[in-house]
């Protein structure tokens, strides 16, 4: 176990010498194949555990409550075509992001770039800190500008689209784009360290936690005291809710992740009435009377082997759910 730790702490992860090497698994990074299924098993496994748990909360028949419904930005729930739909989107893009770590690997393993692992000479804990930072503030612009730009012109609108489709979110929404769309979204993971020294096992992590966990938030659905629709810095689960709900082609509302700077600078904030789930309390609008009148779909036709193998699946239209 020593010996593992102190492989940990030089050679760090994913990089040659690193642990996956020191677990014989020398073929991660060796061969492009067997780093993309490794990538993209990982990442399956990270949306099961992250997606799936907060879904079974707040989602299934038997979780739903008044307490917690009266925090539900859209009061009504997806059907099970539209959360089939999210699943399947969501499995094609982890197939298609997992393409840019496993090249990162590949190419750190043959020396191409500037990728490391662990704690070479010269990259302490003060640079991995100062690397977060600016791979936090700059994958959030990236984000933002190809999301605000997919609302923009009609040629990356086609590729967006497939996500707005989910105009009532589940948190098996969060990557549930088309390839392009999602490859793009995932393009820092490869780019980054090809341009600047880059921890790519920090970086990695950081996308697989805070990346992903935050999207888990903003499509979860639901909206907290705190921070609510009315942070001025934050991005809240509300915004993405109101840009699943308001934005189309020529109206990118919110294109933010984490931030709400880059929406004020490119005029890009919702200025209607707001319809937060406080200001929507506020009107009455989620009452026990309400709250009585809604249905909560049968999510358990999720758990039959014959409901994936409806005509259409794999195509991941098979809902009739509208934008009402």
């Amino acid at each position: 176990m020593a010996s593992y730790l102190d492989t940990f702490s030089e050679h760090g992860v994913f990089c040659q010498g690193g642990l996956l090497s020191a677990l014989g698994l020398s073929a991660v990074g060796n061969s492009f194949l067997a780093t993309w299924i490794s990538f993209t098993l990982l990442a399956l496994f990270a949306v099961a555990i992250t997606s799936g748990p907060l879904f079974y909360v707040y989602y299934w028949p038997s979780m739903v409550t008044f307490e917690k419904w009266q925090r539900k930005s859209n009061p009504k729930f997806p059907s099970p075509e539209k959360v089939r739909d999210e699943i399947i989107q969501t499995i094609k893009s982890v197939c298609t992001a997992a393409i840019c770590p496993a090249a990162s690997v590949c190419l750190a393993y043959r020396g191409i770039g500037k990728a490391f692992c662990g704690s070479p000479p010269g990259y302490g804990l003060s640079f991995n800190v100062l690397t977060f930072v600016w791979v936090l503030i700059a994958s959030d612009f990236w984000e933002f500008f190809y999301h605000w730009l997919g609302h923009k012109y009609k040629v990356l609108w086609n590729q967006h689209k497939h996500h707005h489709v989910f105009f009532n979110p589940s948190p098996f929404a969060v990557i549930a784009d088309e390839f392009v769309d999602q490859f793009v979204r995932a393009g820092p993971l490869l780019l980054f360290p090809l341009l600047a020294p880059v921890n790519i096992d920090l970086m990695f992590f950081q996308y697989a936690f805070f990346f992903y966990g935050y999207g888990c938030y903003l499509h979860w659905g639901y909206e907290l005291d705190y921070p609510d629709a009315h942070h001025p810095y934050l991005n809240t689960a509300f915004q993405h809710y109101c840009h699943h709900a308001k934005a189309i082609i020529g109206k990118p509302y919110h294109c933010g992740f984490f931030f709400k700077i880059w929406d004020n600078l490119f005029g890009s904030v919702y200025e209607g009435e707001c319809f937060c789930v406080k200001c929507e309390q506020a009107k009455g609008k989620r009452s026990l009377e309400h709250f009585k009148q809604v249905k909560v779909p049968e999510y358990e036709k999720l758990l039959q082997p014959s409901f994936w193998f409806s005509k259409n699946v794999l195509s991941g239209t098979t809902s009739t759910d509208k934008n009402e």
